[in-house]
């Protein structure tokens, strides 16, 4: 399927065009993190009970069958044989969370949750106390609750209808916190931002609109992803006064020269700083169709050693499209790579091929990254 290349391209120019009227109200804060104000990935095991015959088949899940019978055990119902265990109604599940900086015990957040084995829906079951560890293995939460999922499974003998992914499913504040992460944030000297798109330019304009505000010697940039703010020289203010201060400030980020690709999709992306060196372009071939058609020749009525045969018809029809050649000067602009890519009217991925021939002559001047 082709788009219109005019259409596509017209639209990037114009985000361009946004893109650079807007760079000058970009808050730090926006494209930065700062140290310590992370989150932290929690993962659990546990059981989804109340499925309607939705559940792990216990032959072909043994995880579950163990998980069941030492369920059981810890509620007090003993010599049981988990051999014996023939319930439809279970599923194992991993539960997954994130644990926001600064989380107090008490609060809640919400889990995520994902079918282990061959369960075929979860809709309508209860996940039953899951504890959730972090990467150093303590549990910060606990996980219990009615699930929610967004997709649903129906299905007869003969056939079935699935909509969305019936066998993940998420829980609304279905966690609580039970332990909290060690940071005294309050208590730094000094404080870090770090760039989530490295760039010495960026990085070295981030300082400069943090020194205007807290003074020379403020703030110093370590890398192209990392700028440094000393909290002795904030003039007494406390450190949350000082983060809230510093995210707020504006800068006008910079960003290298890219085109980015999707050949399965034909979606191009082209940055505002991409520039082509002199060249000039052709676009053109031949195109090649072939029709098959069948017609049966049948015998005539009342004869003898007759057969039906199928006699084939084939058409090929062969078009040379005519080439033309556009001449694209030397450093030309965004605009002026879309003007000259409509002056031949190429499709998306012609484009695609277009900006790979002139990635490989040398004369485009940017990062050509396909995905």
């Amino acid at each position: 399927m082709y788009f219109s290349i005019r259409s596509l391209l017209l639209a990037l120019g114009a985000v361009c065009l946004f893109a650079q009227q807007s760079f000058a109200g970009v808050r730090i804060k926006d494209i930065a993190d700062f140290e310590g104000v992370r989150e932290n990935q929690l993962i659990g095991y546990g059981l989804v009970v109340g499925l309607n015959g939705t559940g792990d088949k216990l032959n072909s899940s043994p995880f579950t069958r163990e998980a069941i019978a030492g369920m059981l055990e810890r509620l007090g119902v003993g010599n049981l044989d988990g051999s014996s265990l023939k319930t439809k109604n279970t599923a194992a599940v991993m539960v997954t969370a994130s644990l926001p900086p600064f989380a107090r015990r008490g609060a809640t957040i919400d889990v995520s949750v994902a079918s282990l084995g061959d369960a075929t829906s979860l809709r309508g079951g209860t996940l039953l106390v899951t504890p959730l560890a972090g990467a150093d293995g303590e549990v910060y939460a606990v996980a219990q609750g009615p699930i929610a999922t967004s997709g649903y499974l129906a299905q007869g003998n003969a056939s079935s209808v699935v909509e969305g992914v019936p066998t993940s499913a998420r829980i609304e504040g279905g966690a609580i916190i039970e332990r909290e992460v060690p940071f005294e944030f309050k208590q730094l000297r000094s404080f870090r931002i770090a760039l989530r798109d490295a760039d010495f330019t960026t990085a070295v304009r981030v300082r400069d609109a943090v020194v205007s505000v807290l003074g020379d010697g403020a703030a110093e940039v370590l890398d192209s992803g990392t700028v440094e703010v000393n909290v002795t020289k904030a003039g007494g203010r406390s450190l949350p006064e000082l983060v809230a201060s510093v995210e707020n400030l504006v800068v006008e980020p910079d960003a290298a020269a890219k085109v980015v690709m999707d050949d399965k999709s034909g979606t191009i992306v082209i940055g505002s700083n991409v520039r082509i060196g002199q060249v000039a372009i052709s676009q053109g071939g031949l195109t090649v169709r072939i029709q098959e058609r069948y017609s049966v020749s049948q015998p005539e009525p009342i004869s003898i050693g007759g057969t039906t045969v199928v006699i084939p018809d084939t058409e090929v029809d062969v078009k040379e499209v005519e080439s033309k050649f556009t001449i694209l000067e030397e450093g030309v602009s965004l605009q002026d790579l879309v003007d000259g890519l409509n002056a031949i009217g190429v499709g998306a991925r012609q484009t695609i091929s277009i900006l790979q021939a002139i990635k490989a002559a040398g004369a485009l001047h940017a990062k050509l990254e396909i995905i």
